[in-house]
């Protein structure tokens, strides 16, 4: 059995794969081959015994991560448990794994036993389910296998996907709040509350994204100890808003936000928090919750807001709350996202002037001294 990449030339054989192997819902179509030859960001292989191919297996690739997604695979009928299937696992892991990735993930219909005992076979772990995924409203199972042996550590960060366009922040500081205290409910109420309480500006044009002084609020009054980094006093993403009238509404808001903050118990820093300084406060029981330039992941410049997971040697492990369905990605692909440390720092970043902002949350302590408040200079 020979393994290689696909060509052109075998998308009329694939195609004839796919209605062999699918019913017409699930199947990719000729032109979802091409996009998968031409510009996906992955690899397509075939499976080829006496010049025939006998199956595939796509090998998608997240720019900006260390995560690899099995997006489709198939094997025909009469050449199942002749050993295909486990060679096409077998190559795409080593794609995975060659291009820096740590794990490979997937999903697949609950009722393909055949294929999901070649998954356990091969090592795979369930890690969840999505509820009617399919068309005919069939559960799909999720499971990833490590390629690299990651040696690290993390914490349990339930996901929520954001529900709108401007609420990423909002999302991320659900996550790490529910993951402090699971009194917290995760719905679109509670994202829609938060959103309002500390997004930056909101303007007919379009609405407003949620800066770090008016999150770090919404966690402090939900009794959250939390502390507030940023490396610079100019107003955050005022460079991204032309007219002078929204940039002025902009400072108006944020000098109202830490008007409020000086008279709570929260610590703004005027410095960057380096990935070593922000591993060791992750080690010591915070969760943090970052600001980085979404460029390195989906090629558009926009701030976004992640929560942190874990850390390794190499890597870390963050929940993205953006999930793109119309580009075939899905929750799979945004849960405990490994990303290059080197990579990382380079996302942490944003705008011209390279504005960083992070907020460190962990559950209000009681009994501990509260410490004076410090606010930007």
């Amino acid at each position: 059995m020979n393994i290689r990449t696909a060509t052109s030339s075998d998308i009329e054989t694939l195609v004839g794969i796919e209605e062999r192997a699918f019913d017409p819902t699930d199947r990719l179509s000729r032109r979802s081959f091409r996009y998968l030859l031409s510009k996906a960001h992955g690899t397509l292989l075939v499976a080829e015994e006496k010049k025939l191919v006998r199956g595939y297996a796509a090998v998608l690739l997240n720019t900006g991560t260390a995560l690899a997604r099995l997006y489709s695979f198939a094997v025909d009928e009469e050449y199942r448990k002749r050993g295909v299937g486990n060679s096409l696992l077998a190559a795409a892991e080593d794609v995975a794994e060659k291009s820096d990735g740590v794990c490979l993930r997937t999903e697949i219909r609950k009722d393909n036993e055949s294929a999901i005992r070649l998954l356990n076979r091969r090592g795979y772990r369930r890690f969840g389910i999505l509820l009617a995924h399919y068309d005919d409203d069939m559960d799909a199972l999720r499971y990833e296998k490590t390629v690299v042996s990651p040696h690290g550590e993390s914490v349990w960060v339930p996901y929520y996907q954001q529900t709108m366009d401007f609420t990423c922040g909002p999302a991320a500081l659900m996550m790490a709040m529910q993951a402090l205290d699971p009194v917290f409910t995760l719905d679109r109420k509670l994202e829609t509350r938060l959103w309002r309480e500390s997004t930056t500006i909101f303007m007919t044009s379009g609405h407003g994204g949620c800066g770090p002084y008016g999150m770090a609020l919404s966690a402090y009054h939900r009794d959250f100890d939390v502390e507030v980094y940023v490396n610079t006093a100019t107003s955050l993403f005022v460079d991204s808003v032309r007219s002078p009238e929204k940039k002025e509404v902009m400072r108006l808001v944020e000098e109202d936000f830490l008007e409020e903050i000086r008279a709570c118990s929260i610590l703004v820093h005027d410095n960057g928090l380096s990935l070593g300084e922000l591993e060791e406060r992750f080690r010591s029981g915070w969760i943090p919750v970052v600001l980085i330039s979404s460029y390195r992941i989906y090629q558009e410049k926009f701030p976004h807001w992640l929560v942190v997971t874990g850390f390794d040697d190499r890597y870390i492990y963050v929940h993205d709350p953006l999930i793109e369905p119309e580009r075939g990605i899905t929750f799979v692909d945004r849960v405990n996202m490994p990303i290059l440390k080197r990579e990382f720092e380079r996302m942490t970043r944003y705008g011209k002037v390279g504005q960083k902002a992070a907020l460190l949350l962990r559950k209000r302590s009681t009994t501990a001294e509260v410490p004076p408040s410090r606010s930007v200079s």
